[in-house]
Order: C-alpha cells, then sequence, then structure tokens
C-alpha cells in the first residue's frame, strides 16, 4: 500500500507539472472553439444524442447522454449519468457526485478543459470527452419545445429522487444510484424520452433482483448503442429529421488518469464503437461482425453532416462536411449492407464489406464529400 501511495503521488506530481499542455486539464484549448461550434449550433438542431466510443478492448459499452437546445445561451445543456454516483465511499471521495444526472454545457463536455462541475469532475468523461475518445452525434431537427423542457424535467425529477435516495420508482427497482449494468446511462436516457415525453415505443431491460447473478446482469443490460437505435427509430416515426456529427478522438493527448489501474495515456486507449449485447462483445477493436452493430455503424455513417477533428499540429479544429442520405434511404442501405457484411464475417470469406463504418479510417468521411470549412 505504501508503494501504491508513493506511486500515486508521483503521478499527481507529474500531472500537476504538465497541467499547461494541451489536451490535458487546466491545458489550452482549440483555439476556434468556440467559432466552430457556434457554427454547428447555429445549424438548429433541437436535439443531440451523444454516443461516446467505449476505450476498452473487450466488454465496452461507452456512454450515451443527450443534448438539448433551449437550456443555456449559445449552447447546449448536455445530461449525462454520473458514472461515480453509485454510492460507493472512494468514489464520493475522489469524485464528484453531487448528481445522477449531469448537466454540463455542450462545448465543455466534448472540449473544454476545465469543468463548471468543479475540482472533482472526471477528465474525459464529465468534460473534455474528445481528448479521450470519439463521439458521434446524432443531431434532430423539429422537436417541439414541450417536448424538450419535458425530458429535462424528468432528469430533475431522477436526481430529486437520487437525493431522497429513493426506492423502487416509476424507472427503476430499488435505490436510485448508479449501476453499470442496471441504471446507467441508457436506461436514465431511455426513462426520460419514454416517462417523460411519451416515447411508448422505448423498451428498457431490468436487472434480476438478485445481485449475484452478474452474468444476467450483464446480458440483460441496456446499453448505449441500442438505446440510440431504439430513440432513432422513435425520431423518424415522428418525422422529425436527422443528421450526425462526428466528434474525432483527439490523437495526442498524454494525460494519464491518476484514478487508473493501469498508467495509460489517453493516446494509447482504444477507441471502439459501442457494442452492442453480442458476441462483438469481447472482439478487438474494429473486429465487430454482428448484424446490430454493423447496422447501428452503418446507418450513423450514411446520415453523416460534419466530421469535426483537432489537428495536433495546429491545436484548431477542422471540420469536413458533406450531404447526409435521407433516413429512409440511410436506413435502408445500412440494412442491406449490414446483412450482407455480417453473413459474409459468418462465413469467414475474403471479402470487401459493402457497408462503411462511423470512426473508422477508410470511413471518416460521409458518402458523398461536399466542402470543407
Amino acid at each position: 500500500m505504501k508503494w501504491r501511495a508513493l506511486a500515486a503521488a508521483s503521478l499527481l506530481a507529474t500531472h500537476a507539472a504538465m497541467a499547461a499542455d494541451f489536451a490535458t486539464p487546466g491545458g489550452a484549448e482549440p483555439g476556434n472553439l468556440d467559432a466552430v461550434m457556434d457554427a454547428l449550433h447555429a445549424e438548429g438542431a433541437d436535439v443531440e444524442l451523444l454516443i461516446s466510443f467505449g476505450t476498452s478492448k473487450g466488454g465496452s459499452a461507452g456512454h450515451l447522454a443527450v443534448a438539448l437546445r433551449g437550456e443555456l445561451p449559445g449552447d447546449d445543456a448536455v445530461y449525462s449519468a454520473n458514472f461515480y454516483a453509485d454510492r460507493a465511499p472512494e468514489h464520493a471521495r475522489d469524485f464528484h457526485t453531487a448528481d445522477l444526472m449531469l448537466r454540463i454545457p455542450k462545448k465543455e463536455y466534448l472540449y473544454r478543459t476545465r469543468s463548471t462541475l468543479g475540482d472533482k469532475a472526471a477528465f474525459g468523461l464529465d468534460f473534455g470527452e474528445v481528448y479521450k475518445r470519439s463521439v458521434a452525434g446524432v443531431r434532430v431537427f423539429g422537436v417541439p419545445e414541450a417536448e424538450r423542457h419535458a425530458i429535462a424535467a424528468y432528469f430533475a425529477r431522477i436526481n430529486e429522487d437520487y437525493h431522497a435516495r429513493a426506492r423502487d420508482t416509476q424507472y427503476h427497482r430499488g435505490e436510485v444510484r448508479y449501476g453499470y449494468t442496471d441504471l446507467n446511462c441508457a436506461k436514465t436516457i431511455g426513462s426520460a424520452f419514454l416517462f417523460g415525453a411519451g416515447y411508448s415505443s422505448v423498451r428498457m431491460h431490468s436487472a434480476p433482483r438478485l445481485a449475484a447473478r452478474k452474468a444476467a446482469a450483464y446480458l440483460n443490460a441496456n446499453t448505449p448503442s441500442e438505446m440510440a437505435m431504439q430513440l432513432v427509430r422513435e425520431f423518424d416515426a415522428r418525422g422529425y429529421r436527422m443528421d450526425t456529427v462526428l466528434y474525432r478522438k483527439y490523437p495526442a493527448s498524454p494525460w494519464i488518469d491518476p484514478h487508473d489501474e493501469k498508467a495509460i495515456a489517453f493516446r494509447g486507449l482504444p477507441n471502439r464503437f459501442p457494442s452492442a449485447i453480442s458476441l462483438d462483445f469481447r472482439n478487438d477493436e474494429r473486429a465487430y461482425e454482428d448484424y446490430d452493430n454493423l447496422f447501428a455503424m452503418y446507418l450513423l455513417h450514411n446520415l453523416a453532416r460534419h466530421a469535426v477533428s483537432v489537428d495536433p499540429e495546429t491545436q484548431r479544429l477542422r471540420v469536413e462536411s458533406a450531404e447526409p442520405m435521407p433516413f429512409a434511404q440511410a436506413s435502408q442501405r445500412a440494412a442491406a449492407d449490414a446483412e450482407s457484411d455480417s453473413k459474409g464475417f459468418l462465413r469467414r470469406l475474403l471479402f470487401r464489406p459493402r457497408g462503411h463504418r462511423i470512426g473508422a479510417d477508410e470511413a471518416t468521411k460521409p458518402p458523398t464529400q461536399g466542402r470543407t470549412p
């Protein structure tokens, strides 16, 4: 324990020394951050699902948050389930646990290196996400203001229940606190749309009553990609227009989280599209073969409007833009390509996949390349 404490102190001292480095807590931010994000905000999306990639080779489901327009001047408010709001004493000591549903400005959530939540906020999770992993944003246009307010109000209700240590609520069985396989990011977001905004088609799984049944808990967990696809289908059924923005991971962050057991810089972490519950859940990065995972990646690529990246040399944001497919065409093509490719992978054939995966090197550009602002 003594050596571990000394190692942790050494890491913290190192981090303090490099605090001014780009892509680290307290460091410099992209010089044109406000200009680029203000331009994207001006395009008028009302809601944006923010699907964060996973950072482990196996068993990584990523993260799901939602940004709502109209709550902050000049920016969207991101609602994100707090991974550390699980009542664990060590998390209460070391992390921000005041709320279960965090409310964060979108610029801060994606690119800022300082948090309005305070010193205990987690870099790469509560703020500065792109320095750790890519985020795929599904932008939704035409969502009524009343619907957005209903979603935000439900998040406020979840926080009230968390503060009161409520049990057996409308949306959760047991005490209201974060649980990786139970009351997680996907379930909290889905609950706000289901119970708050009346998205009656949303279906959620419940964890088994016995905590010892870990395998069953994993199999019944709500995952970010599956919940996002449910919501995307409901958006389409309601007649809302959609496109996607890929906020690419900055590939060179030297930051090492002092709380992690393994000292790995953000630049060395995997950047893996969040998997549905399938055999792909244990595959390495970019090795997905399951239909549901292929469909999700292909659909988001087909809907691509922008791809935003941080140039390591200039430390400025760069935007690539294109014309996305209409949803019906994007979905139909994604389904056909996913069906064909999943069969090809199953047969272990040498073939060229038909679909393009969002976030893959060969598929970072949208299907029809347009102007680059």
